[in-house]
């Protein structure tokens, strides 16, 4: 009966353990890099569902081991934004060097997991995400400059590359665009979201770019951004790497992604910032889906 109780006990325990240990990776981000990955994969080729799969969970690990050590490193600004108090190392349910250690681990299991399932190139390039997030953005732009997520966000564009590497072997043309329409996509689908949370980000002295330069710099960069995209993810169609149903969706969802940019000059209030950045998270998600349809016609 003790043994029973005791149980009992220790199951939320380790109920709430297991969630912070997902907590870490964060795994809502984690959901359109991934599906970039596979949407790349089927552009790439005829990839087996074990290869796809064993990419995704590389990737996974890449990317959550880069999310633990953000958590690690970022933990005394958490502690003092309202978004971030509960996470799990200012909370402090999770100790820093566990965080730190589990990240650092996930990294490396990621490398030797996809060394064994999938090629050096593809596993080298998951590497590069890795340090890219937690050197380059986190410990050494983020808290620097306000161009942190324009530089720092390469990390989240290496996802295409990963799973065309995974797929053929090599990398050509078409996945360094799909790795240019990542990169020009990121600042304005950020941005957006930091003008929701100027306030905090000012408070812990981040330097995003709301805090340094303003609320309508933000927004008019968010539009010169946006147009960069807009050409940009023409060069896929131009290049003869995707068709015309590839063309006609990526022009509408440039449209309507530019057109929510546009608004945002002059309807300086949170409602339409939210709104830009919920559609750019469809955007990219249906832009890639796109370009999967249109390789199948």
């Amino acid at each position: 009966m003790e043994a029973s109780r005791a149980t009992a006990l220790a199951a939320p325990g380790t109920r709430q353990l297991l969630a912070d240990l997902v907590t870490l990776t964060k795994p809502k981000v984690q959901l359109l890099l991934l599906f970039t990955t596979v949407t790349t994969m089927l552009l790439a080729g005829e990839p087996s569902v074990g290869l796809v799969l064993a990419t995704c969970v590389g990737g996974y690990l890449s990317a959550g081991g880069a999310g633990a050590v953000n958590h690690w490193y970022d933990r005394d600004i958490d502690a003092a934004m309202a978004r971030t108090a509960t996470r799990p190392v200012p909370s402090g349910r999770i100790s820093p060097g566990f965080a730190l250690g589990y990240g650092l681990a996930l990294g490396a299991l990621s490398v030797a997991w996809l060394l064994l399932t999938t090629n050096p190139l593809a596993a080298a390039l998951s590497f590069s995400g890795f340090v890219g997030y937690t050197i380059m953005y986190t410990v050494w732009l983020k808290r620097r400059t306000w161009q942190n997520i324009v530089w720092g966000g390469a990390a989240g564009a290496v996802p295409p590359l990963v799973g065309w590497a995974a797929v053929t072997g090599g990398l050509e043309g078409l996945p360094v665009y799909l790795f240019a329409i990542v990169f020009f996509w990121t600042p304005p689908h950020f941005w957006a979201l930091s003008l929701l949370m100027k306030d905090e980000y000012a408070r812990v002295g981040v330097p995003m770019l709301p805090v340094v330069r303003g609320e309508a710099e933000t927004r008019r960069q968010i539009v010169l951004y946006t147009v960069l995209l807009y050409a940009v993810t023409q060069l896929p169609f131009c290049a003869g790497g995707l068709g015309a149903f590839y063309l006609v969706a990526s022009l509408l969802l440039g449209g309507a992604f530019l057109a929510g940019a546009v608004l945002l000059p002059r309807r300086a209030d949170r409602r339409t910032a939210l709104r830009v950045y919920l559609f750019s998270l469809a955007y990219l998600a249906l832009l890639f889906g796109a370009m999967v349809v249109d390789s199948r016609l």
